[in-house]
């Protein structure tokens, strides 16, 4: 019999594993995969962004409006504690000069390797292709195994199963009902970083997406430099990849959430493009309406303005031709250009996870108010933050505050 349960084996079920074994308890980690931490491997592909170095008020700001949730989880596990941290299983790290912290060698294995490797010095065990499918009518834990059906009854679980996006990496969401079922409040598992189709196009105006012209031609590539506003968004400058249906990539992740909001609200969302970030509208406006003889419009645009081929395209897909031979619409258009979205794209292609169980169903040492005995950690957490550190690093700080809230309760 386990004497604790930890379903999930990402980060912050190993950080919680980490806490309870050194109190000296035997601690089971089971996971659906036939290993632990895949999707903290996949975002190693990109550096592994382990934290951010901004002041700590800053940091717990991009919660937003779970900031106050947040704040004491950070308190007890910062991105200093986490350097500190990776610095002890033998990983230095830098700051980039985002701001973002990363491990030395950018890369996740090793970390993820001296962390496995620590852990199972300190007893944890690991039950690996274990899909939890669950509770019995007694209250044990239903597994499908290798071997077949398995039921486990721990003194206490704890849950850090993830959020939705990346199923084929163990997230799938499929907790979602089975605790709903059992009076557990959760907000609804919506896509967070995430890219978006586009509604209706001058080029397309007979239903949402790209010409398939302009899809063929340039889906996957980046368009830059740019700069990106919406409403609520301040102006950004940047980049993001235009999709076979959409849009994608850092830039537009920023702005995601009030996006997708939008939609739901309203069913479709408008941001605003500056294709000429680094020139003035009167500047755009002076190259437009010079002299072009016999050139058509699209060499003198490349000329004149240095427009690559994509942005000429996106004025195409965009504009109508009156307005592409209006100079002023064309000139004001280049600095202003409107996007229409009609939704974001789904859940399972985000990067990380929007919804989950809610801080109003949890005690402060994160237990399922409705479920004494079980704690949720992780991305399973009501919460969302954009890219750069700040969802890794709170979901390993709620880890901690989860293993520490149930040790309490076993010490009650």
């Amino acid at each position: 019999m386990a004497d604790i349960a930890i379903i999930g084996g990402g980060p912050a079920g190993l950080m919680a594993a980490e806490g309870l074994a050194a109190a000296g308890h035997a601690v089971t980690v089971f996971d659906a995969k036939p290993s632990v931490g895949r999707k903290f491997l996949l975002a190693g592909k990109g550096g592994l962004n382990l934290t951010h170095s901004e002041p700590f008020e800053l940091f717990v700001g991009r919660f937003r409006e779970r900031a106050t949730h947040i704040e004491p989880l950070l308190r007890s596990f910062d991105g200093d504690m986490l350097r500190d941290w990776a610095a002890g299983l033998g990983v230095e790290t830098f700051v980039g000069t985002s701001g973002r912290v990363f491990p030395t060698d950018l890369k996740a294995a090793p970390l993820l390797r001296a962390w496995l490797h620590r852990l199972r010095a300190a007893g944890v065990k690991f039950a690996i292709r274990h899909r939890w499918t669950g509770w019995a009518e007694d209250g044990a834990l239903r597994f499908d195994a290798p071997d077949g059906e398995r039921l486990v009854k721990p003194r206490a679980t704890l849950l850090a199963l993830g959020g939705a996006s990346w199923p084929q990496l163990g997230s799938d969401g499929a907790w979602a009902p089975w605790l709903a079922a059992r009076g557990v409040d959760i907000a609804p598992l919506q896509p967070a970083n995430c890219g978006f189709d586009v509604g209706p196009t001058a080029a397309h105006p007979s239903g949402a997406g790209w010409s398939e012209r302009f899809a063929t031609e340039f889906a996957g590539q980046p368009i830059k430099p740019v700069a990106l506003e919406a409403e609520g968004f301040a102006k950004r400058a940047g980049e993001f990849v235009i999709t076979a249906t959409g849009i994608e990539g850092s830039l537009v992740y920023a702005v995601s959430s009030l996006l997708r909001d939008q939609i739901t609200r309203t069913g479709s969302a408008t941001l605003h493009l500056d294709l000429l970030p680094q020139l003035s509208p009167e500047r755009v406006f002076t190259e437009v309406r010079h002299p072009r003889g016999s050139r058509s419009l699209s060499s003198h645009l490349k000329s004149r303005l240095h427009l690559n081929p994509l942005k000429l395209g996106l004025l195409h897909e965009l504009l109508t031709r009156e307005q592409m031979l209006d100079p002023v619409q064309l000139a004001a258009a280049m600095k202003h250009l409107p996007l229409t979205l009609h939704a974001p794209r789904p859940v399972a292609e985000a990067i990380s996870t929007a919804g989950g169980v809610r801080f109003e169903a949890l005690t402060d040492g994160l237990m399922l108010k409705a479920l004494p005995g079980v704690f949720v950690a992780g991305e399973m957490l009501d919460w969302e933050a954009p890219t750069g550190g700040y969802l890794l690093t709170a979901s390993m700080a709620s880890g901690r505050v989860a293993a520490q809230g149930l040790l309490d309760r076993l010490a009650a």
